[in-house]
């Protein structure tokens, strides 16, 4: 079934757009969520409350890309799921290990000031995305948006964990050199 159809679906209150939703994206929304949270059931938990967002969300949004919507939704409410689980401590799945990763490429602050900082710095990692040659994108995208673990991707792509590793390592300190740059580290 067409995307558009699925939304359709939704926006109808057909009860069988989550059917249609979880057949087509459950598998992706299940690994966003697994990468994040390393817990089966806590993931599927996730994906169930993804739905129920989707659910509550459609007559108001009519997304193009319902993939990449219900990844979004899924992958925030995984994070959420980890912040609560992990207030005191830092632990398990990918999240706080891409955080780290990605620490000296992002600015510091609180506050309105940020807010506007990270629309800009949004739009300027955009920029840097586009300009990345595909392979090296993906890869960069598999681990900083869908919080992939190493290994998983360089199985994917066909690379040593050691040569996905270098590339990633590679990418953040290109990242960081043009976010500096722009003025924005």
């Amino acid at each position: 079934m067409l995307d558009s159809q699925i939304v359709e679906l939704y926006w109808q209150r057909d009860e069988s757009a989550i059917s249609q939703t979880d057949t087509k994206y459950g598998g992706l929304c299940r690994s966003i969520s697994n990468n994040i949270l390393r817990s089966y059931d806590e993931s599927e938990e996730c994906v169930n409350d993804s739905y129920l967002s989707a659910w509550n969300s459609m007559p108001t949004e009519r997304p193009e890309r319902l993939g990449a919507y219900m990844g979004k939704i899924v992958r925030n409410i995984s994070i959420s799921r980890l912040r609560q689980k992990t207030a005191d401590k830092r632990g398990g799945g990918e999240y706080p290990i891409c955080l780290e990763e990605l620490r000296d490429c992002a600015g510091r602050g609180q506050g309105p000031e940020r807010e506007l900082e990270l629309t800009e710095l949004t739009e300027h990692i955009d920029k840097f995305l586009a300009g990345l040659k595909e392979q090296e994108r993906d890869i960069f995208v598999s681990r900083y948006w869908y919080m992939a673990p190493v290994d998983e991707i360089a199985e994917k792509v066909g690379f040593s964990y050691s040569k996905t590793a270098s590339l990633l390592h590679r990418t953040r300190k290109k990242l960081e050199l043009y976010l500096r740059r722009e003025g924005l580290i």
